[in-house]
């Protein structure tokens, strides 16, 4: 998978906002190792007020417990890099915001912080429309820290974007 660029993210997003426009969809994005970069992807958009609710950054364990609601006992047993947090994650975007659509990123984006379970490049994704359900997909990345937030975030828009209606 090649590392998508600045114009590749916009054009990215750009379609993306298109389309949630045209849908009448809102977004939310829970983001962890990315820092908020999906939000400021979409937020570069013109006019993303339109289709952009929030976004929240939730690094700590306590972020992601006070403002998405990821119980403390998921976090316990399988770490906040999981399948379950991303799925808790994503959720409780939905029910604390505005929006009809959320994405959630959790991972080790390095240079640390990986184990042999999980290494560098380890990412969780996770999407849901209000009213459906949560489906979440781990990733592997190569690369250095940025190599690994790029591509998170353009994996992250491209499930967005297949999402159903």
């Amino acid at each position: 998978m090649t590392i998508p660029t600045n114009a590749q993210l916009y054009a990215q997003a750009q379609a993306l906002g298109e389309r949630l426009r045209a849908s009448r969809d809102s977004l939310v994005t829970a983001e962890s190792c990315t820092g908020g970069w999906i939000a400021k992807c979409l937020t570069d958009i013109p006019g993303s007020s339109d289709w952009f609710d929030c976004g929240l950054v939730v690094y700590s364990y306590e972020a992601k417990q006070g403002l998405l609601g990821v119980h403390p006992q998921t976090l316990e047993e399988h770490g906040a890099v999981s399948r379950e947090t991303a799925i808790e994650m994503v959720s409780g975007a939905l029910v604390k915001s505005g929006a009809s659509v959320a994405v959630a990123v959790t991972g080790i984006a390095g240079p640390g912080g990986g184990s042999e379970g999980k290494p560098v490049g380890t990412v969780w994704i996770a999407w849901k429309r209000r009213g459906g359900y949560a489906h979440a997909r781990m990733f592997n990345f190569d690369g250095d820290r940025e190599a690994v937030r790029r591509r998170t975030v353009g994996q992250a828009l491209t499930g967005i974007e297949e999402l159903p209606p």
